[in-house]
């Protein structure tokens, strides 16, 4: 994984190319695919469930009235739709064992 701690495209690729043993372009394109996948689905307002790791889910949100909070003022929020992430129970139990 990248000195940032953060796990990338690039990573995951490196990774299945180690792993499995296939070039590095094939293991790109394989992540890219999966990625424009997930977001494809999306997209078309479909949820993205990915058993042993968790759900990506679209919620819809109903305007609502906020407040600036450096003034106070009331401001209307449009609604939206929001994308989630909800854990799997595996992947919770794995977090909290550390790996």
């Amino acid at each position: 994984m990248a000195e940032s701690d953060t796990l990338t495209r690039a990573d995951l690729s490196d990774r299945l190319h180690e792993e499995v043993g296939l070039s590095r372009a094939d293991s790109a394109n394989i992540v890219e695919r999966v990625l424009a996948h997930m977001c494809h689905a999306l997209s078309t307002g479909e949820n993205v469930k990915i058993s042993g790791f968790g759900s990506f889910v679209l919620r819809d949100k109903g305007e609502r009235v906020g407040r600036n909070p450096k003034t106070g003022v009331e401001v209307p929020i449009a609604p939206r739709r929001v994308l989630t992430f909800r854990a799997s129970q595996t992947m919770r139990d794995s977090i909290v064992k550390g790996g």
